[in-house]
């Protein structure tokens, strides 16, 4: 059952063609010099250390003088990895016997046997959240066999490898989910127990339904024991730190104000609002229709010491202790963190299609979800004459509208969609409320923050605008789901009576006030805005706070005795824990400052 490394010493891959992407991969370093303005690889500063290099793990490695198990996070390249390592291993005096746990993996057609159920067929997007363990996909006797050699240094590596059952010290690989999302584009990683890269949609759709939450409760059991954790993104150049570093480190990160890493990407309908206003992007790309702020299932949260950066999951985060985060909504929301901030840009660009997102009931019955997508759009900034596409036209007939757009999708014809649904002005601040089985979409010139409950790939598009997506190939619509989905009484005035927020003071002091912004109440998160001039406090109340800054050039905010800086359009999290939070302004005209919260009745 044992197999060393694949790779020969000589080979040394290029690693731009293990991603595909145009993004640049996050450097080993801060750049001590920082521009002014949005930073793309926000970092919270730790206790340390955090290391570089293959060197100086297999130096930690040698002197355990012990076995070792390396597990880790789908989408690792792990041949690549332990190649690196096993030569500067070997440079040491080092003789290693490498065993990899894939050789006690059930076989390949079994393991889609039993997730089969969870796949949704044919169906090229949707599934259902797999229910059991990573310990499914392995056979508990080939398990049992796996023993050590006499004589040498053995270590036992892969997804999975911790369920060998080895007393041993515990190497923990993480790798950002956008990062697997490049690999798996180029074709160059496997979902658990494959052989072969799937096509990167299908992969996709196992990613999120199967393999991430089998890996995340994997995670959740071995936190506690991680002797290394290892980033892996930079495979010739990883930077890692010891298990009590990482729990120091998410325990600090517990009580205070905190930036995840936004990542980017174009679309059909992109504009130019990121590339114009975000530093530190690449800039030979088409567009930038989304900047992912805050989908906790896939961004990461950046450790920096001494300049060294170290970048693993934020959901690591929740799985070590999402009380401290999410507080009173814990209860209800678990390890999921329940609010996501994302930006769509569309200036200069198209609309976005015409779509709505499923009901709880339908979510839970047909996806395995908890909770739906349940939206808002923040009007962030807007050109003069964008729009918002929400809510039906008073006269609508659902089946003619339903065969409208069936012919179009068939005969590629074009729709008069104002037909059938209403459109509203759209300018800076304003709120529209999009809870599930609404019609809407951002028309063009809006750069949306949207705020929404997590889940996020349960789109249900009617209506694309004859678009091909960006390879040429026709995009999927779910014109059937939709109709399932869509509520025809949100329509006409009940549209402008619920739909669009209405804003007002809730308090208000000497040179500040907060403004509540109202949500449907399908919406379980409410939504305020803080405006000020100097200084502003608030309390978490036990609830987590997701908050944006909307106006102004930059704040400082303060949590237990620790100031950091946001600067324009910057999302950041303030925990329940950190219980009090300053906000001073530090621009030169007032700040605005959202904020998006659980509402107290629905935790």
């Amino acid at each position: 059952m044992n197999r060393g490394p694949v790779l020969k010493n000589d080979v040394k891959p290029d690693i731009q063609e293990l991603r595909s992407t145009s993004q640049f991969l996050i450097p080993a370093e801060k750049q001590s010099a920082q521009k002014s303005g949005y930073d793309i690889y926000p970092t919270f500063k730790i206790d340390g250390p955090i290391f570089n290099g293959f060197g100086k793990l297999a130096s930690w490695i040698i002197a355990q003088q012990q076995n070792i198990i390396i597990d880790g996070y789908s989408g690792v390249y792990w041949d690549i990895f332990v190649n690196h390592l096993n030569n500067e291993l070997i440079n040491k005096g080092a003789n290693v016997n490498w065993i990899n746990i894939n050789e006690a993996l059930k076989p390949e057609l079994v393991i889609h046997a039993t997730i089969e159920p969870f796949m949704g067929g044919n169906d090229p997007l949707f599934g259902k959240i797999y229910e059991d363990t990573l310990a499914d996909f392995f056979d508990e006797e080939l398990l049992s066999e796996i023993t050590p050699l006499n004589g040498c240094l053995n270590i036992i590596y892969g997804c999975g490898a911790a369920l060998s059952g080895w007393q041993a010290p515990l190497i923990y690989l993480d790798v950002p989910k956008n990062e697997i999302q490049f690999r798996s584009r180029a074709n160059k990683i496997c979902n658990l127990g494959d052989h072969q890269p799937a096509d990167p949609k299908i992969q996709y759709k196992r990613f999120y339904f199967v393999d991430w939450p089998v890996l995340n409760k994997h995670k959740k059991q071995l936190l506690p024991a991680v002797d290394i954790i290892v980033d892996e993104q930079r495979i010739d150049d990883i930077s890692w730190a010891t298990g009590d570093t990482l729990r120091n480190a998410l325990k600090q990160l517990s009580g205070h104000m905190f930036r995840a890493r936004p990542w980017f990407e174009p679309g059909v309908w992109g504009g130019r609002w990121i590339k114009d206003n975000i530093n530190g992007l690449n800039d030979d790309v088409v567009n930038y229709a989304w900047s992912f702020e805050l989908i906790a299932p896939e961004n990461g949260i950046i450790l920096e010491y001494d300049d060294h950066m170290l970048e693993v999951s934020l959901d690591t985060l929740f799985l070590y202790n999402s009380q401290a985060i999410l507080g009173k909504a814990a209860d209800r929301f678990g390890d999921a963190f329940p609010i996501r901030f994302d930006f769509l840009d569309t200036f200069d660009g198209g609309n976005l299609s015409l779509q709505c997102h499923p009901t709880v009931a339908y979510t839970k019955a047909n996806f395995g979800e908890d909770f739906t997508q349940d939206e808002t759009y923040y009007i962030l900034d807007a050109e003069p004459g964008a729009e918002v596409y929400l809510g039906f036209q008073d006269n609508i007939d659902a089946q003619e509208f339903k065969a409208v757009l069936e012919d179009s999708f068939q005969n590629n014809q074009p729709v008069e969609i104002k037909d059938y649904v209403q459109t509203f002005p759209a300018k800076k601040h304003d709120l529209f409320l999009i809870p599930n089985g609404t019609v809407h979409c951002s028309g063009k010139n809006n750069m949306v923050l949207e705020i929404s409950a997590t889940p996020y790939i349960f789109t249900f598009k009617m209506y694309d605008w004859l678009r091909p997506d960006l390879n040429g190939n026709p995009r999927t619509l779910n014109i059937d789901r939709a109709f399932e989905n869509l509520n025809f009484d949100r329509k006409g005035s009940v549209v402008t009576d619920t739909l669009i927020s209405k804003q007002r003071v809730a308090k208000q002091g000497k040179d500040w006030q907060v403004i509540n912004l109202t949500t449907h109440p399908e919406h379980f998160y409410a939504v305020e805005r803080f405006e000020f001039d100097t200084v502003v406090e608030e309390n978490t109340n036990n609830q987590c706070h997701v908050l944006s800054l909307v106006e102004g050039e930059s704040i400082k905010v303060t949590t237990n005795g620790l100031t950091q800086v946001i600067h324009y359009a910057e999302t950041f999290i303030v925990p329940a824990n950190a219980i009090n939070y300053t906000m001073t302004n530090t621009g030169n005209s007032r700040a605005k400052v959202v904020k998006a919260f659980v509402k107290d009745e629905c935790c």
